[in-house]
This record gives structure tokens, sequence and C-alpha cells, in this order.
């Protein structure tokens, strides 16, 4: 929708799994700045001159992390002081990685191991992820929209939240109602939060970055787009249709193999040197000495790490200076003085990043393996500056024009600005899912099994509404005709679906997800069943719109999608926004 009039500034936030941060724009003028000033970071007691984007990391960005009571039940504090020595802050208990939760919403693959991080038991990770947003809000966005803009009330910003591309469709409307219960919005419906992609917000970011001289050589061809966060890598290839349009050419896919995931590696070494045992106690009884343990891994070890042996800087990690509560878990097999200061060797390090980095090789290979015309790469995120996932990439993939575009930390929050500044500038989506409704049909005897006629005689079938991998312009509607059941019908309700499977008969087949409820008002009980209804659902936009009129006289019917989520099943009860 068209940027509304009483907007006046907007603001990109990047919700990350470890690091989080956010951009925003005056409409007046849409020079478009980061926030660079957080709460009192961590310092670190290893000097190391070698690294190279520390500064940008603590400068643009700060940590996913909260600081809870013992309860869990209020926050203490946030980001960076929540990183304490729990010797020093025993009331403090650090939780980290609960965006991680919304990753596997749907379970299709009950055989698969679940990528849930710890979260402690008295903790519902919608908690988690709305006090994280709710100190933001309150402690950095409004104050810095305010202060920078004397006179700008909230209701005239517009948010807007990228989300990684492979988190499910329900994943926008729990950030939605976790927005609304951090009091970032005022209303669950309204148009003042917007979602979009973190690779597409990235796309963006990096088309803003190509100067007035050579945009014009970048129309018509296509590029990827590989976003390398701390928990998600996302990928996307785009095409510049003109110099105000931007298209999708495959479905947007990525995976769990951010940087994090080079952490658990360093935890496993870890427990080879001093026992699983002792590490997880650490983690059970003394969380910020255990998240301290990798905080300095990450600032001595991991982001200045090249891949190059002549650069390398053997660290040692103090063990009794960082971690002191870990000495009384280790047992007495892998307990000598030696084991107190663990000495990182360039191989061991490398073998940490390596299994993370052919993850993302994979990801890249399979993405151009369906557009063969693309030539440009942008590496963008906190670990896409990594020095050695760079030489990595440029060594396997060589045929690639490889770049970094500045500021690569914030191009998801600066391009989700630019995206709520112009919506237009996304010209279609590539559909990730087959997407279908329920729908009643007559018994089939050839093809349906007995058990599921019903006792009108009709079978409960998925019927398809759109296909995956279809190219869709933004506003594009697809629309199909129903009638009432009942002449004194006063509702028409569906369930909405998606699937990735091409074969789906009947909705509740392995693989069909309910994605939400699909409900249009019927006011004209005097026709009866002589209410015939064209419906129409919008796929193209982050979130479905649905729209409904009657084809007889054309009067328009209220017709609401609210997609399905057991803990917020009150969202149909709250009013829209105008």
């Amino acid at each position: 929708m068209p940027i509304s009039n009483n907007i006046r500034v907007v603001v990109g936030i990047d919700f990350g799994t470890t690091y989080s941060g956010f951009s925003f724009a005056h409409l007046s003028n849409s020079i478009i700045a980061s926030n660079d000033k957080w709460p009192e970071q961590v310092p670190n007691t290893t000097k190391n001159d070698k690294i190279e984007y520390w500064d940008q990391i603590e400068n643009l960005k700060t940590n996913t992390i909260l600081g809870y009571d013992a309860n869990f039940e209020s926050v203490k504090c946030w980001g960076p002081s929540a990183l304490v020595n729990t010797t020093e802050r025993k009331d403090i208990n650090p939780v980290e990685l609960f965006k991680l939760h919304l990753s596997d919403l749907d379970n299709l693959d009950k055989d698969k191991k679940s990528n849930k991080p710890y979260l402690p038991s008295k903790l519902v990770y919608k908690k988690a992820i709305t006090d994280y947003l709710r100190e933001m809000g309150k402690q950095l966005v409004k104050k810095t929209v305010t202060t920078r803009w004397p006179g700008i009330e909230w209701h005239q910003v517009l948010l807007v939240l990228a989300v990684p591309a492979e988190f499910p469709e329900k994943s926008k409307s729990i950030l939605r109602k976790c927005a609304y219960d951090a009091n970032l919005i005022s209303n669950l419906r309204t148009y003042k939060l917007q979602f979009t992609t973190e690779p597409e917000a990235a796309a963006i970011y990096c088309i803003d970055n190509i100067s007035e001289t050579e945009i014009y050589d970048y129309i018509g061809r296509s590029f990827l787009v590989v976003d390398c966060g701390g928990g998600t890598v996302d990928l996307t290839i785009r095409k510049l249709l003109s110099k105000d349009e931007l298209g999708e050419v495959t479905i947007r896919t990525g995976g769990l193999c951010g940087s994090t995931y080079i952490d658990q590696e360093f935890i496993k070494f870890l427990e080879r040197k001093l026992g699983k045992s002792a590490i997880n106690s650490l983690k059970e009884h003394h969380y910020g000495q255990y998240r301290l343990l990798i905080h300095e891994f990450c600032k001595n070890a991991k982001l200045p790490f090249t891949g190059v042996e002549e650069e390398y800087k053997a660290y040692e990690l103090d063990i009794k200076k960082i971690s002191p509560k870990l000495k009384q878990y280790v047992t007495k097999q892998h307990s000598n003085e030696n084991r107190w200061t663990i000495k990182l060797a360039f191989n061991d390090v490398k073998k940490m990043f390596n299994p993370v980095i052919n993850q993302i090789i994979k990801l890249i290979r399979d993405q151009l393996e369906k557009d063969d015309t693309c030539s440009i790469m942008f590496l963008v995120g906190e670990f896409g500056e990594s020095k050695y996932l760079q030489k990595r990439i440029q060594e396997e993939f060589k045929e690639q024009q490889i770049s970094v575009p500045p500021r690569p930390i914030a191009a998801v929050a600066r391009g989700a600005v630019s995206y709520g500044i112009n919506e237009k500038f996304i010209k279609n989506r590539v559909l990730k899912y087959n997407y279908g409704r329920s729908t009643l049909r007559p018994y089939d005897e050839n093809i349906d099994p007995i058990d599921r006629r019903r006792e009108s005689g009709h079978v409960l079938v998925f019927k398809l509404l759109a296909k995956k991998g279809t190219v869709v312009d933004v506003d594009q509607k697809f629309s199909q005709t129903s009638h009432p059941e009942n002449s004194d019908q006063e509702q028409m309700w569906y369930q909405i679906l998606i699937t990735e499977r091409d074969d789906v008969r009947y909705p509740d087949e392995d693989g069909v997800i309910k994605l939400g409820d699909f409900i249009i008002d019927l006011p004209d009980a005097h026709l009866g069943k002589d209410r015939k209804v064209q419906f129409e659902l919008c796929f193209g936009k982050m979130e479905i719109q649905a729209y409904a009129k009657n084809e007889h006289n054309g009067q328009e019917y209220e017709a609401t999608f609210d997609y399905y989520d057991k803990d917020i099943a009150e969202i149909s009860e709250i009013l829209d926004e105008f």
C-alpha cells in the first residue's frame, strides 16, 4: 500500500539471533541513518589489534540477550549488560537465541531433530521476544526518534520488521503479536507495522549503494544476495527490472548456518578438552560465565580469523579468569594445570568454521543452479564480513563477481527503511508454497477412500489457489467463487492451507499446514443461497490480504484473514485501525 499521509518517519528493525539493530529516516529527505548508541558494552579482556569489524558490530548493533530475575518474569537488563559475570551479578539470568524458536514452528518432519536452542523451562519464547522488543523500543527506538525529530509522535512512525526467508509463514503473525504486546504498535492489525524478508531488505540496500552512473548497467541483470547473520543465512536471486523496480527470480531459501553455529563448534572443542558434563554444568548453573567464554572466543579468535595461517595469532583462553566456576565441574580425568589455559591453534579454529561454511556454499550453489545467468553476488550481514568466509566463497565461485557493500552489518535494517519508504520498488515475489483452501465436493468412489465420505455425501478436499514457484506481482489477487451452503448463513469460512507438495488431495495429509482462517461476512440474508461470492486473496504481499464481494450486485463484504496460532486466537477480536 502507498505510504500513509500521516507517516513522517520510517524505522527498519533488524531483530537478529545474536545481534540486533535499527535504522531510520524522515520522509522529508529520506536520508537513512543507523543507530550507533547502545547500552554499556562488555569490555574485551584480551586485546587483539587484528580484529577488523568488531567495531562495526559494537557501533551498529547490540547483543540480542536479556537478563531476567530468578523467576524469569522481569527483565533486569538487556543487551551487553546481560553478558555479566555471575560471580559479580548473581541476580542476573541471561537468555539468548530465543528468535530461533520461530524457525521450526510447523514441525513438518517428525523425525527431524528440533533446532530450538536452550530456553529455561519457566520462560516461553514469545515472552522473550516481546520483552526484547519492548526494551529496545522504549530504551532506544522511541527515544531516538523523538530526540532526533522533536514534535514527532509515535503514531506518525512506520515500523518495518525484517524476518528470515526460511521462517514459517505464521512467524509474521507471532512477531506482530509480540510487537503489539511490546507497545510498539497500538493495534494488532495496524498498517504501521510492515514486514519484509531479510534477503529482500538486503537486496534493496545493495541496489541503493550502486551509483547513479552504474545503475543502468545492472538493469535486466540478476544478482544473488547472501545475507549471513548470526543464526540464519538467507539467499535470494533478484533482478533489477528498471531503475525503480526489483523483481524476484527464484524461491528465496535459507538455513540455520549463521555464525552462532561456529560458537557451537567451539563449545564442542571445549567439551573434548574439559569434559561434556563440565560444560553442561557451567551452562546450567552459571550461564553468564558460559556466555563469556563464547564472547571471548568470538572477539579474539572467530572474528579476526582470515583463513591465512601466516596472519593467525594463536589465542589462549584463560579459563580461571573468564570462567572461574568451571573448574569445580571438571573431573580428574580432564583436570591438570595445563587445562586452565587453552590454546586455540590455527587448525582448531579452521575446523570450527568449515562445517558451517560448507553449508553456506551448498545453499549458494543450489540457488545459482536455478539461474545460470546470475553472475553477481552480494555478501551482507555480520558473518558476511568474515574474511575466511569471503575467501572460501571466492575460491568456490570464481566466475562470480563478489561484492561486499559498505556497512554490510546494517544492510537489513537500512534496506527495511528503504522498503518502508517505497514499497512499490518491489515489483513481484516468487511464491514459496502451494496455497490452497479446504472445500467440499461430492464423494467419488473411484478416487476417495470410503472413510472420507461425510453424511452429506461430500468429501473435504484441498483446492489449489496458487502454485509454488509462481512469480506474482505484489498486488496480484487470486480469486474463486462460492456460495452459502444454507440460505440463512451469515458467514462463509475456509481454511487456507500451504504445502510444498504438488500431489495433495486432502487437507489433513502430511506436509499440509493450516495457515489461517478466511472469514467472509454475509449480511444479505434475504437473498438466501443466491449470494454468489467472489473472494480474493493476495499472496504477493508479506502478509496475506483478503477481499470479497457479491458477484451479483458488486457489494463488497467484510473479509478477514487470520493466521492460525492457538496462542493468539484473540486476533479476530481486535478491530482494524483506520
